[in-house]
């Protein structure tokens, strides 16, 4: 009877420890970063989509009618002027306004970083005509300028700044995070939430010039510019760096990741996208017009005082 009575205990438990095994197998193998990038490339949703037509410069004549304006300024900096109609949100709310919104989306900081942060986001979550106001409320009005007192050269005469080819890209492996969703579409959701409540990740150009060592920087430059303007030493350039084509997995992801670019603005746009698909990623904050703002090799992208347009602003809330 003692036998009989295992056995049966036996035909119980084996099947639960089966299927507990395979529940424990399941979870140990699904690979939720593969799951999201595969998801992304198949909706296109690459980093050259996101970053493309992404901003957009105030027009001369500061009609911006077409556009549904989110500010995403501190409410003291909203009250001291901003664009007739703007509704005002903090970043970590965005989607929460947008979903408001019945024209397509123009976003609004201080600069043109943290907006187009906040726009790679909005395109990733349903919102592909989103843009952000290229230089921010800098370029809108020179009563609101905060580019010229942050532009400068602090690469000028560094060790740490070269002239060398890159690098050569070597391959890693993918970063890996663990997600409550197994959908790419779900998975996407839960991490586009994630990056904003950490808000804007950034660095300061003095920090990484002086210990570039400390990152994996990647400059988003062509190469010619690469070469004649000069970059940080040891930094790779990777560009477009695309998911679909595995230029993403150049990147190390066991490093802080420091992208930039010429203003801020593109790096600011792929380090929110980074982030989104599990990298430790911060953006240069004023890109080259802080490394080397002087530089003669380039005019482009490189901001001046008298730059800023006299647009119409309206103050208090």
């Amino acid at each position: 009877m003692k036998k009989f009575t295992y056995y049966l205990i036996a035909l119980f438990l084996i099947p639960a420890f089966v299927l507990t095994s395979c529940k424990k197998d399941n979870e140990e193998t699904f690979d939720a970063q593969k799951e999201l990038t595969t998801y992304l490339v198949a909706q296109n949703l690459d980093i050259n989509t996101i970053i493309g037509g992404f901003v957009m410069p105030a027009p001369d004549d500061g009609n911006v009618s077409a556009k549904y304006l989110i500010d995403i300024r501190s409410e003291a900096d909203f009250a001291a002027g901003h664009i007739e109609g703007a509704h005002r949100v903090d970043l970590g709310n965005i989607l929460t306004e947008a979903a408001k919104a019945d024209k397509p989306i123009l976003v609004i900081c201080k600069t043109g970083q943290t907006a187009t942060y906040a726009t790679t986001l909005l395109r990733l979550s349903g919102y592909p005509d989103a843009q952000a106001l290229k230089w921010g409320m800098s370029g809108w009005n020179s009563a609101l300028d905060a580019w010229t007192g942050n532009i400068g050269n602090v690469a000028e005469g560094s060790a740490n700044w070269s002239t060398d080819v890159a690098p050569t890209n070597l391959s890693y492996s993918s970063p890996k995070f663990t997600s409550t969703s197994t959908s790419g579409a779900e998975i996407l959701k839960e991490r586009v939430a994630a990056v904003l409540a950490d808000g804007f990740k950034t660095a300061s150009a003095t920090d990484v010039i002086a210990n570039p060592e400390n990152y994996f920087i990647n400059n988003y430059f062509g190469e010619a510019d690469y070469l004649a303007f000069g970059h940080i030493k040891g930094a790779y350039r990777i560009n477009p760096l695309l998911v679909g084509d595995g230029q993403v997995n150049f990147i190390d992801p066991a490093k802080t990741v420091i992208t930039y670019c010429y203003t801020g603005q593109t790096s600011a746009a792929i380090t929110a996208y980074l982030r989104v698909i599990g990298y430790d990623a911060k953006s240069l904050l004023f890109g080259m017009n802080k490394l080397y703002n002087s530089n003669s090799a380039w005019s482009s992208n490189k901001w001046s005082a008298g730059m800023s347009k006299s647009l119409p602003i309206v103050t208090g809330k």
